[in-house]
């Protein structure tokens, strides 16, 4: 038997399947899909099993061993993987290797196990002459009665007796496989669909392998929408996979859903550990579940017979893979799974991207609304607080308006929502004598000052150092503090609000497991007055007792240089402002801006989403942005700026003789030029056809494939051009 293997490294030089030949001994065993190990020059490799071949050509190496004894990539994950590749331009391994939890891939997921419970249960033969003493027959009897018995139920009672009953053969020990996480069975609990609710859910089960957009306003009941859709498939025998973008939105999203659907629902995500992602992973691929809920990955869930894939908050950059290959969006994952399957998709939103609305407006997908609030209360009155005039008024870095209504919101117990999109103390420490700015020796970018550990960090590439009283340039002590961060805000709160309970959410103080899952808990619970955090607090959360969102900074988004600012910060105060007034009682947003006419934030103070679309789309034409071109960021990247830069010019050179149709702008510096010792230039194309691209592009990557001082990345439809 001969058989092709694809082998684990992610390298264009290799990026072909390679023929082995397979001992006699393990032909029952070798299927398409499962991982093997095998030579490979002087290294010993795994890889998958694509292919079958009748010969071949070349001197053949045996198989080493099989690793697995179920498939790993079934039929449609191996081809969904070759058009990744195709549409990527990655790596075919690379596209295999992101399906994949870490305890699937090579190397990584060695030390990864499967955890079993030891059991006990009667033998049906065993010898009932022997005499049992009380507490031997106390387990017998025990065992009988459940007639399967977890060993440490037993060991409570006596281990020697229990390892009496087990050398005479009285009893026998069975190991079952335990899961790490557990759903307990729900009580299948539902609300009453309102009547707008009901005609969403009517449109997308009478209509088969379509594309939905449902824009619904914040608090108007999306998720309980998902949930009944779920429940028709489900009635069919048909699976589901839902998507959010944020971790910290997925506890919550569980919670909901556990209580729907019990123990039909998987979790896919980064917040579990490599042990829970392979326990899930395999629950899946067994047909043990219905549903799987996650972020971008859980995409690729291997689940059958699919009936409906649901992005929630589809407007979010999350689902787009940006910082490695194969640089994917979740959302052109699930057009071609619906595809194979037959089924929908629903993406959902109260503030949808422009290129699907764009979309939707066209008949490419149909749009759906829900326009009420679920409890028919309005969306919360917005007030916009001008920082020019009340600079001079400030509590800190809080308006009068801002720091009375927290004030007023902790004295009627009810609970407030406070976002900065920055975390850390200050956003760069400075010598006032000298001017000179801590800056990271591997990016080029300034070190962000984090009070707490005293320390400067690089966002980008983690390298860290203390920080001293004394200027290293001028050796003054002269330093100061600027720009502002979650920490920052926490520790004005403390001061201005002694007595307030304040709990921090951003990435510093959730990167443990679990954290996420515990400071939802503790704010629903009311055990803290204020939830400070960054973007990770604005979206999908669901609190009753919140009555108050304030925006420290609106400008945060609005000054990025990227074409998309506009609309993520309308979108970012949208739904931050939907976090207010959720139930019985009323709701109020302040947000505090240097810019309170910029168009994103007078739209977003009247919860007006299609005046800013209308704008937006307006400006995106004029300036041949998406969703009227589409966008390719090609990035030059390497040690050598100079060998980059010239390079760079040679690529564009290519480009302008090949691609008449094409504007081509570049190269120029990446907004971080420098960053983790390496210099990065790139050239953005604005296109209406992409097919006319991608053999250029090939040509380009091959070019480049062999040389070490230079690296190529390609990136279709970048939600960020940085």
């Amino acid at each position: 038997m001969i058989v092709g293997v694809l082998v684990e490294i992610a390298n264009k030089s290799v990026d072909k399947i390679f023929d082995y030949h397979v001992p006699s001994n393990m032909e029952n065993d070798i299927k398409i899909g499962v991982r093997v190990s095998v030579p490979f020059g002087r290294m010993i490799l795994e890889g998958f099993v694509l292919e079958f071949r009748d010969s071949s050509s070349v001197e053949l190496k045996d198989i080493i061993d099989v690793v697995d004894s179920d498939i790993v990539l079934n039929q449609e994950l191996l081809e969904l993987g070759k058009t990744i590749k195709k549409k990527t331009l990655s790596p075919l391994i690379s596209c295999y290797q992101v399906m994949l939890p870490k305890a699937l891939k090579a190397k990584k997921g060695k030390d990864i196990s499967i955890k079993y419970d030891t059991y006990y249960k009667i033998n049906p033969n065993y010898d009932s002459s022997f005499s049992l003493n009380n507490t031997q027959k106390k387990i017998f009897d025990i065992v009988k009665e459940k007639e399967l018995v977890l060993r440490k139920d037993l060991l409570s009672v006596s281990a020697s007796s229990l390892q009496t009953l087990l050398k005479k053969k009285i009893l026998l020990e069975e190991k079952k496989e335990h899961y790490r996480l557990q759903y307990q069975d729900g009580p299948s609990l539902k609300k009453e669909l309102t009547a707008d609710q009901k005609a969403v859910v009517s449109s997308v089960i009478q209509s088969s392998s379509q594309t939905f957009l449902l824009y619904g306003v914040t608090g108007s009941g999306k998720t309980e929408v998902y949930m009944e859709i779920i429940d028709y498939y489900l009635s069919l025998g048909k699976n589901s996979i839902v998507l959010v973008p944020e971790i910290s939105l997925t506890p919550q999203m569980i919670e909901r859903f556990q209580k729907r659907f019990g123990n039909q629902i998987a979790a896919l995500h980064s917040g579990l550990s490599d042990g829970e992602k392979y326990d899930e992973w395999r629950r899946i691929s067994r047909g043990e579940v219905s549903i799987v809920i996650g972020a971008r990955s859980a995409i690729f869930a291997p689940l059958l017979n699919l009936g409906i894939i649901i992005l929630d908050e589809e407007h979010s950059d999350s689902y787009k893979q940006s910082d490695a290959n194969p640089r994917y969006h979740a959302r052109d994952i699930a057009m071609i799974r619906a595809k194979t399957h037959h089924c929908s998709v629903l993406l959902g939103s109260a503030t949808p991207s422009l290129e699907s609305m764009a979309r939707a407006q066209k008949g490419v997908y149909q749009l759906l609304e829900l326009v009420n609030r679920v409890n028919g209360k309005q969306l919360p009155k917005v007030t916009i607080v001008d920082m020019n005039e009340s600079f001079s008024k400030m509590k800190g870095h809080f308006s009068s308006e801002l720091f009375e209504s927290i004030q007023s919101c902790f004295q009627k117990k009810e609970q407030s929502i406070l976002l900065l999109n920055r975390r850390g103390y200050a956003s760069f420490v400075t010598c006032k004598n000298c001017g000179f700015t801590f800056k990271c020796p591997n990016c080029d970018i300034t070190l962000t000052y984090h009070k707490s550990s005293n320390t400067l960090r690089c966002h980008y590439c983690g390298y860290g150092e203390k920080v001293y009283n004394e200027c290293p340039k001028c050796h003054e002590k002269a330093f100061s503090n600027l720009g502002i961060g979650t920490q920052r805000i926490e520790e004005e709160l403390k001061e201005l609000l002694p007595n307030v309970r304040i709990l921090r959410m951003d990435y510093d103080t959730t990167s443990k497991k679990g954290k996420h899952e515990e400071m939802i808990a503790s704010f629903k619970n009311h055990e803290y007055d204020i939830l400070l955090g960054t973007q990770m607090v604005a979206k999908g959360l669901d609190f009753a007792n919140v009555t108050l969102v304030g925006v420290i900074n609106a400008d945060t988004s609005l000054n990025i240089p990227d074409f998309r600012s506009s609309e993520n910060t309308f979108s970012l105060l949208s739904q931050v402002a939907g976090r207010s007034g959720r139930s019985a009682k009323e709701g109020r947003v302040i947000i505090q801006t240097f810019n309170p006419d910029h168009y994103a934030i007078k739209y977003a103070q009247k919860h007006d989403y299609l005046s800013f679309y209308q704008q937006e789309m307006d400006i995106r034409k004029r300036l041949k942005y998406p969703p009227y071109y589409y966008l390719c960021c090609i990035r030059i990247s390497g040690k050598n700026a100079s060998f980059i830069f010239q390079e760079a010019l040679k690529i564009k050179n290519s480009l302008e003789r090949n691609l008449k149709s094409v504007i081509i702008l570049g190269p120029s510096n990446a907004l971080v030029f420098k960053m983790n010792q390496i210099y990065r230039y790139q050239i953005i194309l604005k296109f209406k056809k992409e097919d006319e691209l991608y053999p250029i592009f090939s040509k380009i990557v091959d070019h480049y494939q062999f040389n070490r001082m230079i690296r190529i990345d390609i990136d279709f439809n970048p939600t960020q051009v940085l």
